[in-house]
């Protein structure tokens, strides 16, 4: 009766695969005191389609994983100060800007030797230049930093950078010959000020009421599905018109604050954002083929080290130029070294329109995977080198 209950539903030896993983990846891994982050993406690996094998829906895991991201941004707009958040505009946009335009720069300098078209060129600098929310979010928030200076400012670039991923893929869309729709342009512009508006009408309003708030707080099955119906709608509005679901979680979260409830949505989906994390690091973790790894690893290993090299180095003078010190600069600069998971929408798109081939698209995937397993040792590394305070709190 039990192995015809598991044949007939056969995501759940799957889902107990990944739990047992986590859990036998983990204890070994804490233990050499590393964080949940490389212990979801190293299970990824293990239990993936070039390793064990033992599960292979790795589209069906990203599509799960996605939703981690957006739990993420929601309870990150929860605990952060909307008002600080504004106050540092300048960090967030111009830092942004500066670092999507040295980066694609670099790319160029490097493409004139090749002979690179700019669709190619384009694609190379935005894929380098987006770093990971939800391997930086997680850092901070396990450190105790993403209220500090630091913090606030990493996380105003990140979100700025989450906002400029729809203009970057409208570019590539043209510049590989398939331009997106005027309506599609329409619905992202409406998108982006209405957003402004909320966020204007928040900062003006300072406390907010959320409906039938009486009724609710006394009821905590109906608080879960509230939680969740609010952080998914408006992911689901912001993916109507076009941008980043993960941007629509940030706001509800910010909504939340306003309203000083964050206590009880805090608890009602904390479990599912664990869960749902860490499928989305073991998603990461199943893209790398550990065969195409080997075959070209000098290749990888080089461009690894070289992009969280140049990285580092870009966003500390850019942090820099904006008086922070240089022992913040370094740090902040190691914190967004690493390249982030939208730039795998980039990479698909490229490889969609035909800008990059097989084996360049193979190459992103695997350089991208490889730059967020890494990410928490080069930032406790830049940690140690600097003598950052607290240099032992990226590794609870």
């Amino acid at each position: 009766m039990i192995l015809a209950s598991i044949e007939s539903n056969p995501f759940l030896l799957k889902f107990v695969t990944i739990a047992l993983g986590i859990v036998l990846v983990g204890l070994f891994l804490r233990m050499l005191k590393q964080t949940h982050v490389i212990i979801y993406i190293i299970t990824g690996v293990i239990v993936g389609p070039h390793v064990l094998g033992l599960v292979s829906d790795a589209e069906l895991i990203s599509s799960l994983g996605s939703l981690g991201l957006i739990l993420l941004l929601f309870f990150i707009g929860m605990e952060i100060s909307l008002k600080n958040l504004v106050a540092n505009w300048k960090i967030s946009v111009i830092g942004t800007v500066l670092q999507v335009i040295f980066s694609v720069l670099a790319v160029w300098l490097i493409g004139e030797y090749y002979n690179w078209t700019l669709a190619r060129v384009l694609t190379l600098g935005f894929v380098i230049s987006l770093s990971s929310t939800a391997v930086i979010v997680k850092l901070l928030q396990d450190s105790g930093e993403i209220d500090e200076p630091i913090g606030q400012n990493v996380l105003g670039i990140l979100l700025a950078q989450d906002v400029l991923i729809v203009p970057m893929l409208i570019l590539l869309s043209y510049v590989s010959g398939k331009p997106t729709t005027t309506t599609e342009v329409a619905l992202q512009i409406v998108g982006g000020v209405l957003i402004a508006v909320l966020m204007g009408y928040l900062l003006h309003k300072k406390t907010i009421r959320l409906p039938f708030h009486k009724f609710i707080k006394k009821d905590h099955e109906l608080q879960v599905f509230f939680a969740f119906g609010l952080c998914f709608g408006f992911s689901a509005l912001t993916g109507f018109f076009g941008l980043s679901t993960a941007l629509g979680a940030f706001v509800a979260g910010i909504f939340v604050a306003t309203a000083k409830s964050t206590s009880w949505f805090h608890n009602s989906l904390f479990s599912l954002k664990v869960i749902f994390v860490a499928l989305f690091f073991i998603s990461v973790g199943m893209l790398i083929n550990v065969h195409f790894l080997w075959d070209n690893l000098f290749v990888i290993l080089s461009l690894v080290i070289i992009i969280l090299l140049a990285n580092n180095l870009i966003n500390t003078l850019i942090m820099r130029s904006f008086k922070m010190s240089w022992h913040d600069s370094i740090y902040a600069g190691a914190l967004l070294s690493q390249i982030g998971e939208f730039s795998f929408v980039i990479g698909n798109l490229a490889y969609f329109n035909e800008i990059i081939t097989d084996h360049g698209y193979q190459l992103i995937i695997a350089v991208i995977s490889l730059t967020l397993l890494l990410s928490p040792i080069w930032i406790n590394l830049s940690k140690r080198l600097t003598k950052y305070p607290n240099q032992d709190s990226t590794t609870p």
